[in-house]
């Protein structure tokens, strides 16, 4: 009992075992019956080439067409795996029952061509075979490791988990036939060696698969066909046929190309590869190709979930502004490579928002689109230009302009409708690839334009709070220079009501000139901030102390007259000088106008650790709870009439915020009010407050 018999009878029991464990779990599932066809073919192949070894009458042709029953009933079983699940076991994919016909087509090749080129004789340690036999083996092998490829490939991580160990062991015999056979074709012999050894591979494949029978025992390998996978099975397929063929082409090149025959065959060799790889590089090739394979192999032209998920990853990833990536994306569609977008601009016109790859048209007149417009609102019709100008009774009352129609490389006019509105349109350009699109295109690209037109609503809702919030800032940077400027009003028209009565008297022109010479310095900041748009960014180091006996002697002017009490000295905190001046001053005088001239109006300076409180307190009318927490800080809200704006109390608020502290308000009616200005402390807050602890205590 030589190596051979071992070798094989290792693969008859192991495929028996494995027939024998399929057969009892077996759950009446169509794959169950293949995968179980599949291991009879692989026990019947090894036991009909165990009996040859063991001396019995078993012609070599036999041998060989048991190994074809085995090698084709595997690549039926996976392409059953690849064929998508339906609801009806009896619905297959086309792909499908044209693999299971051209798997019989090869059964009878395989019977009525390959058998009889076959010679059963033993030379040097090796069997003969003809070269057509010899590739049809090769051609076999290389269709099955593509399955095998494919079925991995398009697994998920669940699948994986089963299907991993069906792959690795078909996958297994066929790259071992690969290399047999494919060194056979070279040498013009099978290897002795590696035809003995092939059972115990096979053999070895055996636990790898009942591995992935018992992780899934109804088998239910839920992966479809899908375009990708059909065109890169082709082409690998197509690459391997083309190598063969040049290898064939290069034997005879070889044998009969006399002296040269060495040096024509090396040149064949690498022309014939430089073809391969310029082929398989050509964009225009493949997309000809895949347009064959779409026509031909499938019931519906389009892969929809792979165009919509190219679609949507074009519209969302690409670098170009949102127009030109809807130009792009729809495009890319019907393979075409420019288009022109129009667009509904705010006054509800019309205007061009970007080119891709094609000139500005020429006398262009946007009030001429009516007709256009109007039909693609009423219909949602994609328009074909070249079957309008053959026909433009199709179309009914729709009118192109000439200007339009006079475009260079005019194709397709697709329309972006956003609920029932034609929010714009897109021109498409004649694609050199594909000269004319059926009604599943029209509905893809019907489908697509709305999906755009959605997106660039989106853009242009974004744009124009973009600006709305532009104006916004302005018109509240305007509002609180305007309420400054009032301010300045009032200090200018107190100086004309006391001119008459105080003109003569030398402290009255010094406090008037001091009091111009303020308004013109807060006026100059007033136009810097109009000019630059920004207010009260000027930050410094402040004494609060200082600043504040400045705006109470400021304010001293009105009855009642502030007074103002320190109980920390050095108190610096960092801000806008003027700006923080104005807070205070506007609630000073917020204070001012609501008490009576015989009340009062105190100001406090009060340490807190790490920060400072000014409170302003008065004895005037106050305010009830529901004013203060609906109407006191609400912007353009004011209870002074036609002379206050309601902006003063917002500001100032947001300014202290925007410092980090904040107010704080607590009145009753009646009983006055106190504001309370909290504000972060650099220095000369926490020692004084400590010392206020001592004294306390």
């Amino acid at each position: 009992m030589n190596i051979g018999i071992l070798s094989y009878l290792a693969a008859f029991v192991a495929y028996l075992v494995l027939t024998t464990l399929i057969v009892f779990s077996w759950r009446g599932r169509a794959q169950g019956v293949l995968l179980l066809f599949a291991c009879a073919g692989s026990t019947l192949w090894a036991g009909v080439v165990v009996l040859g070894e063991l001396g019995f009458q078993v012609s070599f042709e036999v041998m060989q067409l048991a190994e074809l029953i085995r090698s084709l009933s595997w690549c039926l079983f996976l392409l059953s795996a690849m064929d998508k699940k339906a609801g009806n076991s009896s619905h297959r994919s086309h792909f499908f029952w044209l693999a299971v016909a051209f798997s019989l087509l090869l059964i009878l090749l395989g019977a009525l061509v390959a058998i009889p080129f076959i010679s059963r004789s033993l030379v040097a340690g090796g069997t003969v075979l003809r070269d057509p036999v010899l590739i049809l083996w090769v051609v076999l092998s290389i269709a099955g490791l593509t399955l095998v490829e494919q079925i991995f490939r398009n697994s998920n991580v669940a699948q994986r988990w089963s299907a991993k160990f069906l792959c690795l062991g078909v996958g297994s015999f066929f790259a071992y036939d690969f290399f047999m056979y494919s060194d056979a074709l070279l040498f013009k012999r099978i290897s002795l060696n590696l035809w003995e050894g092939r059972g115990l591979v096979n053999a070895m494949a055996a636990p790898l698969i009942a591995i992935a029978v018992a992780r899934n025992p109804k088998f239910e390998v839920d992966i479809h066909v899908s375009r990708r996978v059909v065109f890169h099975t082709a082409t690998i397929m197509g690459a391997g046929v083309y190598l063969l063929v040049m290898a064939v082409v290069g034997y005879f090149i070889r044998f009969y190309g006399g002296t040269w025959g060495n040096v024509l065959q090396i040149v064949f060799f690498f022309g014939a590869g430089i073809l391969l790889l310029t082929l398989l590089f050509s964009d225009k090739i493949r997309a000809k190709f895949r347009v064959f394979l779409s026509k031909h192999f499938f019931s519906y032209k389009h892969d929809y979930r792979e165009e919509w998920l190219k679609f949507t990853r074009n519209l969302a990833e690409s670098a170009e502004s949102v127009p030109e990536r809807v130009i792009q994306s729809i495009a890319k569609l019907t393979e075409s490579p420019g288009g022109i977008l129009w667009g509904k601009n705010e006054t509800g016109r019309y205007a061009l928002l970007a080119r891709w790859h094609m000139p500005e048209p020429d006398g262009m007149d946007l009030d001429s689109l009516d007709s256009l417009l109007n039909f693609m609102a009423r219909t949602h019709w994609v328009v074909d230009c070249d079957e309008y100008i053959r026909d433009r009774g199709i179309y009914g009352d729709l009118v192109l302009p000439e200007w339009l129609l006079a475009i260079p490389n005019i194709w397709l006019i697709v329309p972006l409708i956003l609920k029932e509105d034609c929010l714009g349109f897109l021109l498409v350009r004649r694609s050199d690839l594909q000269q004319t699109i059926n009604w599943e295109d029209r509905d893809l690209l019907k489908m697509a334009g709305q999906q755009a037109a959605s997106h660039l609503a989106q853009y242009q809702a974004d744009q124009a709070l973009i600006r709305s919030r532009q104006f916004e800032a302005f018109n509240r940077l305007s509002a609180y220079i305007v309420h400054d400027l009032k301010n300045i009003l009032a200090q200018q028209s107190l100086i004309v009501a006391n001119a008459e009565k105080h003109k003569h008297k030398p402290e009255f022109v010094d406090d008037v000139v001091s009091t111009v010479k303020n308004s013109v310095s807060r006026m100059t900041r007033l136009m810097e901030q109009m000019r630059s748009g920004v207010r009260g960014q000027s930050l410094e180091n402040v004494d609060l102390g200082g600043l504040l006996e400045r705006v109470v002697s400021a304010a001293a002017v009105r009855e009642p007259a502030p007074e103002l009490e320190l109980c920390v000295e050095d108190a610096v905190v960092t801000a806008d000088r003027e700006q923080l001046a104005t807070v205070f001053g506007h609630i000073i005088q917020n204070a001012q106008d609501a008490t009576p001239k015989t009340g009062r109006v105190s100001v406090k300076v009060e340490a807190m650790p790490g920060k400072v409180c000014v409170s302003v307190a008065d004895t005037g009318v106050g305010m009830d709870r529901e004013f203060m927490r609906d109407r006191l800080f609400k912007p353009f809200d004011s209870t002074k009439g036609l002379t206050g704006m309601g902006v003063g109390a917002f500001e100032s608020r947001e300014y202290i915020r925007s410092l980090g502290g904040d107010i704080a308000v607590t009145s009753e009616v009646g009983q006055g009010a106190v504001f309370r200005i909290f504000l972060p402390c650099l220095s000369g807050c926490v020692s004084s407050h400590n010392e206020l602890d001592g004294k306390g205590v």
